[in-house]
């Protein structure tokens, strides 16, 4: 299933500057791998090397935090909407 993910503009030089790209899978995680075949160079800019989200990017299955729902095991479905947001530091 195709899902829109919300990139961005930090990342948008991976994906030929577009603010929505569509990706495939059924989980946070599949999405994230989909991402990464067709823009190269993404996923290690959102997952660590033990390929977990790092912890200064967010992201979003509609407006909940994945974080508080399965992490990158969270599944999606038609009609969800993923996106990714960096942490913004400060105070």
């Amino acid at each position: 299933m195709t899902i829109p993910v919300r990139i961005p503009t930090p990342l948008r030089k991976l994906t030929n500057d577009q603010e929505v790209v569509e990706a495939q899978g059924s989980t946070i995680r599949e999405v994230i791998n989909s991402l990464e075949h067709n823009y190269p160079g993404l996923k290690e800019r959102i997952c660590d090397e033990q390929d977990h989200i790092r912890r200064f990017v967010n992201v979003f299955l509609n407006d909940e935090d994945i974080r508080f729902l399965n992490e990158s095991e969270t599944p999606v479905k038609s009609g969800d909407e993923v996106s990714i947001v960096p942490a913004i530091a400060g105070g």
